[in-house]
C-alpha cells in the first residue's frame, strides 16, 4: 500500500470517466484515454465501472482509483454505496477503492462506520479513499482509518451545493490539509487549469485529480464557446 501512495505522490491523477449519456461512453475509449494520460505523465487513473477499469488495466500499469456510480432509489449516496460495488471493484484488482464518505446513511441503511469496518474486514489490503464534502467529514474519515481523504463531493451535497474547490481562496482544502494529519489528502473537483493544479499541490496535498478539464471534450468545448460569446 505504501508503494502505491509513493507512486502518486506530487503527481497528477486523471479521472477517465464517461457516463451512459455522454459521447465518449465506452470502455475502449476510456482505455485509450488512460493510455493517453499515461503518455502525458499521469501518475494514476480514477475510473468508474468494472468494465472500464478492466480495459484501463489492460492499457496502463498505473495505480487505479476505482469507483462504481450506482443509484438506489432516492438515496443520495451513489459513489460505491454498498458492499456489492466494493466486491465488484475488488475483483478488478484496483489498488484504491473510493467511496462516498459523507455523513449520510447508505442505501442499505448502514452508517459510514459500519460500512468502513465491513470493507476493512473483507479487504484489508486495498487502500480506501474517502470522498467527502466538509472538513468535519474529512476528520471523521481519518478517524475511521481511511488511507486517503478527498473533497470530491464538495459542491454536490445539500450543505455545499454549487460551491467549487477554488472558491474563497481554497479555504476548505487548506483547512482539510491542516486538520488531517495521518490520511493522505488528495485534491479533486473543479480543477480546471494547470495553474489551479499547481496552486493546490503547493498547499501540501498528496496529489491532484483532474477529470473533465482533460477527459470531457464537451465540457472543454463549452467553456471555449461561452468565453467567445462573452468576448
Amino acid at each position: 500500500m505504501k508503494k502505491v501512495l509513493e507512486c502518486i505522490h506530487d503527481g497528477l491523477i486523471v479521472s477517465c470517466q464517461a457516463l451512459e449519456d455522454e459521447p465518449l461512453h465506452s470502455p475502449f475509449i476510456m482505455g485509450r484515454m488512460a493510455l493517453a494520460a499515461k503518455e502525458g505523465g499521469a501518475k494514476g487513473i480514477r475510473a468508474n465501472s468494472t468494465i472500464d477499469i478492466l480495459e484501463i488495466k489492460k492499457q496502463v500499469d498505473l495505480p487505479v482509483i476505482g469507483i462504481i456510480k450506482q443509484v438506489y432509489g432516492g438515496n443520495e449516496v451513489y459513489i460505491t454505496p454498498t458492499m456489492s460495488e466494493v466486491d465488484s471493484l475488488a475483483k478488478t484488482g484496483v489498488e484504491i477503492i473510493a467511496t462516498d464518505a459523507t455523513n449520510r446513511l447508505r442505501p442499505d441503511g448502514k452508517t459510514l462506520k459500519q460500512f468502513y469496518n465491513e470493507i476493512r474486514e473483507t479487504y484489508p489490503d486495498i487502500l480506501l479513499m474517502a470522498d467527502v464534502s466538509t472538513v468535519e467529514e474529512a476528520i471523521y474519515a481519518e478517524k475511521l482509518g481511511f488511507d486517503i481523504v478527498a473533497p470530491t463531493l464538495y459542491g454536490y451535497t445539500a450543505e455545499t451545493m454549487g460551491k467549487k474547490i477554488y472558491q474563497d481562496d481554497y479555504a476548505l482544502l487548506k483547512e482539510i490539509v491542516t486538520c488531517v494529519k495521518h490520511s493522505k489528502v488528495i485534491a479533486e473537483g473543479n480543477v480546471l487549469t494547470p495553474e489551479i493544479a499547481c496552486s493546490i499541490l503547493n498547499m501540501g496535498v498528496h496529489a491532484v485529480v483532474v477529470g473533465g478539464a482533460i477527459t470531457r471534450p464537451q465540457q472543454i468545448t463549452k467553456r471555449f464557446v461561452e468565453a467567445l460569446r462573452n468576448n
